[in-house]
Formats: C-alpha cells, structure tokens, sequence
C-alpha cells in the first residue's frame, strides 16, 4: 500500500501543506438499514485536485454528499466519523451554509435548469453573493475565458445544449458562487473521449489561475490520474489505496485492475482473475 502519512513532493502532488478538508473514518447508511462507506478517511489539500476513483458503487458519490450534506434528501446519514473544513465541524451544517464557506458540489449528471438560458444558469451559481452587481458581472466573464462555447452559448436554452456543454455550465455556475472548493462528481460521464480530455483540461485551468482545490470522483481512472495530484481508490464503501497520481498511475495492482494493462501488456477486465491489491483497513 502507498502510505499517505509520507508526504510527497509538494509541487508534484499538491498534497503538503495546509488540509482544507478532512474526512475522518466517517460511515454513512441509508434508510437506518443500508451501510454503504466504511471507515472512509481522506484528507484534501488546499489548492489540489485531489482524485476519489473506483467502480461504479464504490462510494464515491455518497463520499461527496456526505462532504456537501446532500444525504438527508436521500435518507442517508452520517452514522461516525467527522467532517472537517478548515478545522470546524461542519457535517451538521445546512447545505446553503456550506455553500457560504465555500464548498459546492457539481453533481453526477450535470442537472442544469433546462428551461432558463445557459447564461441566466450561471447567474443562478451568484445568489449567495452580496459583492455587487460589478463582481457578479466580472466573474462571468471570467467564467467565459475558461469556457468560451459558454459565451457563445450563452443566449441557447440550456435544455438544448449537448452534453459537454451542460457539463461546462454545470462547473460555470459552481465558479459563480466564488469557492474555494468544489467537488465535482463524475465529469466524464456519458461525455466523449475528446470532450473529457476538454473538461479537465479546463479543470487544471481553473486550478492554476484561480487557486481552486477540487475533490473529483470519477470512474475513468486512467484519465484522472494524469491531471490529479493525489488519489483514494475505493472499493465497496472502503479506501483500499492511496498516494500520489504518478505512483498510482505506476502500481502494478492498479494497472491491471482499474487501467486493464499488466507486465503482459493490456488486459481486459474479463481476463483479471485475482486483484492483488493490499487493502488498509480502517479500525
């Protein structure tokens, strides 16, 4: 196992300095009957992108809306475990009010308001602010220069745009509100080779001009890893591994597991018999 309490290079990984957000060996169950994560803990660095990967099940959602408080409108719940942002419990906080700290989340599936324009979404991600109609407007143009097909877009109805555009103005209007984190849940899906490699590429974007952190879950691992700086993979409500991008893109467990190569050269999932993976498993 890669063991994260040795603290990589700072410049590579992203993950030395101050945490913003600290998952503490949290457990969620669903409907008081359904345990779905299990002694989860992770830690998110200020000004990182930091990656949650693993199969479709693993947790990883639920991970994100344990952080954001999205889980009572689902019967989910928080059972242990703390959640941290900056130091202060904020697992009990109303979802608005974490907004207002500066955490949002881009949910699975883009969910933009399909009847109102794609400029008029952006200015729905504004309605926290109190900074003035100036700053509103200032930040829209910047969210222009990271996404310009948005400003050409701008007066479409958002129903009517293609995937990646809804995708593009689902991660637009989370900028809008300011954060200084966001965490954004399956950016890949349903999305075409080219245009992934668009939305993290405007992720890394984003990060380096304007000192975002991101924690992003995404299945197509072979994809995150190559613009995160640090990953947890997970594997039935558990972290089973963790380290570095580059030292993750490097393990032979997860080359053949999760990027279907091995020492034999690329594999198919049907042909991985065994993962030989070494799990930590969480007290």
């Amino acid at each position: 196992m890669l063991d994260a309490r040795v603290e990589p290079d700072a410049a590579a990984t992203g993950q030395a300095g101050e945490s913003l957000l600290e998952v503490n060996n949290i457990e969620v169950i669903y409907n008081h009957v359904i345990l779905v994560l299990k002694g989860v803990s992770l830690s998110v660095p200020k000004g990182g992108i930091t990656a949650l990967l693993g199969g479709n099940g693993a947790g990883k959602t639920t991970t994100l809306k344990a952080i954001s408080n999205l889980l009572r409108s689902e019967r989910g719940e928080v059972t242990k475990g703390s959640i941290l942002y900056r130091g202060e419990r904020v697992q009990d906080l109303d979802p608005a009010a974490l907004v207002k700290k500066g955490v949002i989340q881009v949910m699975e599936g883009r969910h933009c308001f399909e009847h109102l324009t794609v400029e008029e979404n952006l200015l729905t991600g504004a309605y926290t602010r109190s900074d003035g109609r100036a700053a509103v407007a200032a930040d829209l143009e910047m969210v222009y220069t990271y996404f310009p097909r948005l400003k050409e877009r701008r007066k479409s109805q958002a129903g009517y745009t293609s995937g990646g555009e809804q995708q593009m103005c689902a991660m637009g209007r989370a900028l809008m509100s300011r954060p200084e984190t966001i965490l954004l849940d399956e950016p890949s899906m349903g999305l075409a080779p080219q245009l992934v490699e668009q939305i993290f590429e405007i992720v890394r974007a984003v990060n380096a001009g304007e000192g975002t952190t991101f924690l992003l879950a995404e299945q197509n691992t072979n994809v995150a890893l190559r613009y995160a700086h640090y990953g947890y993979i997970l594997e039935s409500g558990r972290v089973v591994m963790d380290g570095p991008a580059e030292a993750l893109r490097e393990n032979p467990d997860v080359k053949e597991f999760y990027l279907g190569m091995s020492e034999e050269g690329r594999k198919s999932f049907r042909d991985v018999r065994s993962y030989r993976r070494r799990k930590r498993w969480l007290a």
